[in-house]
């Protein structure tokens, strides 16, 4: 009898530590001292490479290998790996304008719901959270990182040439509407015979990136041919503008475009956060001349920003969500925004003393961040894109330019919503 419950002591103990092998190997998660090496591809300045070896210190049997690309080549690979099957890292950053392209693809990726996420929702913009989300709202594709809330860059010299405020709270006043906007910008005209946004395009996306619905549905159905929809009224708006001589014809990114905002060639900017950065270390003749201002409500909008999303190829799937938890913490997203200019998405950030006495000597003093801050809260939800916004976006901004270049407004808006057809049809 006493040999018979050795035995039987001895069997259950041998199923058990099987079936603990086995729920390590199913989960595929670090735990005790195993050794976990993370691969995590990113994509532009993101100084995720020191927060990497911060995370590392603390956890030592954790290695990270941090793979940086340019936008376009990463989200290519990472779209080439999902389809293949293999070749996927287990963490990876997805920007925003990209993120539909992806969701398509849900079942390469991990639901970090089912590893912890709604435990942290509550940190995050409720907009920002919800982006990560698919339609359903059941599955997690990423956790919320860096964000591009939309703010009014202004020159102070071109403003107070043409007779209107300087300060940033008396320019928010007055440009309370997009009536108003143009109410400034034809007294800019006037004043100062310069155009008062740079480009077509950025006239354009002043209602286009507000917009909840633009080109499709969640269906991809073609929203555009619609009565009233939402890009018309954008493509409208901005035509007015160029009608009254508000308009330059300056193409971002442009050597044009950045000449012109180094030496005052144009009033305003309707800008990211992050377009701030580019300005610091590129416009060397106009530090102390910019500021910035909130939109318009109607204009609150978020452009830019990310997600570290989890491929459901990994091995060690939980080690990588605790990574990415931590990583895009509000006390590590202050960091991120110290270092290399990510917006936090964590409202949290928003009252730490080190965010809200951040002055920036390139807009005279200006803490900037609290009035990006204060446009993050403005925006009123999630805006779908779907697969294919970029290559509509294209034909509508082509039809834009040919308006510009002395196009027919309806003409070119016709021929754009058919070519745009032709595309969702393929």
């Amino acid at each position: 009898m006493k040999n018979m419950k050795k035995w039987l002591v001895l069997g259950f103990t041998l199923i058990m530590a099987f079936s603990l092998v086995a729920c390590s190997e199913e989960g595929g998660e670090a735990s005790g001292n195993e050794k976990v090496e993370l691969n995590f591809w990113t994509f532009g300045a993101t100084g995720y490479e020191e927060l990497a070896k911060e995370y590392e210190k603390q956890n030592p049997n954790v290695t990270i290998k941090v793979k940086t690309s340019e936008t376009a080549a990463h989200h290519d690979a990472l779209f080439t790996a999902l389809s293949a099957g293999s070749g996927a890292p287990d963490l990876t950053m997805l920007e925003v304008d990209q993120l539909d392209r992806f969701k398509v693809a849900q079942d390469r990726f991990t639901n970090l719901y089912d590893l912890g996420a709604k435990d942290v929702q509550d940190k995050y913009l409720e907009w920002k959270w919800n982006v990560g989300e698919n339609a359903e709202g059941d599955f997690l594709f990423g956790l919320p990182t860096d964000i591009g809330p939309k703010a009014l860059y202004y020159r102070t010299d071109v403003f107070k040439a043409a007779g209107l405020p300087t300060d940033p709270v008396e320019v928010a006043a007055l440009i309370d509407s997009p009536e108003a906007f143009k109410e400034a910008g034809l007294q800019v005209k006037e004043k100062t015979k310069k155009p008062f946004v740079d480009s077509i395009e950025m006239a354009y996306r002043a209602y286009l990136d507000p917009a909840v619905e633009t080109y499709l549905n969640p269906e991809g159905e073609l929203l555009i041919d619609e009565e009233g929809n939402a890009v018309k009224k954008a493509y409208d708006y901005a035509v007015e503008l160029n009608e009254a001589g508000l308009v330059g014809d300056f193409k971002l990114w442009s050597p044009e475009w950045a000449s012109a905002v180094n030496t005052g060639g144009f009033a305003a900017e309707l800008g990211a956060s992050w377009l701030k950065g580019w300005m610091e270390g590129n416009a060397p003749d106009a530090v102390g001349k910019f500021r910035v201002a909130t939109l318009p409500t109607e204009f609150a909008a978020n452009w830019g920003g990310s997600y570290i999303a989890i491929p459901n190829e990994t091995e060690n799937a939980q080690a990588a969500y605790d990574f990415a938890e931590w990583l895009v913490s509000p006390e590590n997203q202050l960091k991120s925004f110290k270092s290399n200019g990510l917006f936090p998405s964590a409202p949290a950030v928003y009252e730490m003393e080190e965010f809200k006495t951040n002055e920036d000597k390139f807009f005279g003093g200006q803490v900037t961040s609290s009035v990006f801050a204060q446009a993050a809260q403005d925006i009123e939800g999630a805006v779908y894109k779907g697969e294919k916004y970029f290559p509509i976006h294209q034909e509508i901004l082509s039809a834009l330019q040919n308006v510009q270049a002395g196009g027919d407004p309806e003409e070119e808006w016709d021929a754009a919503v058919q070519r745009a057809k032709d595309l969702v049809s393929r």
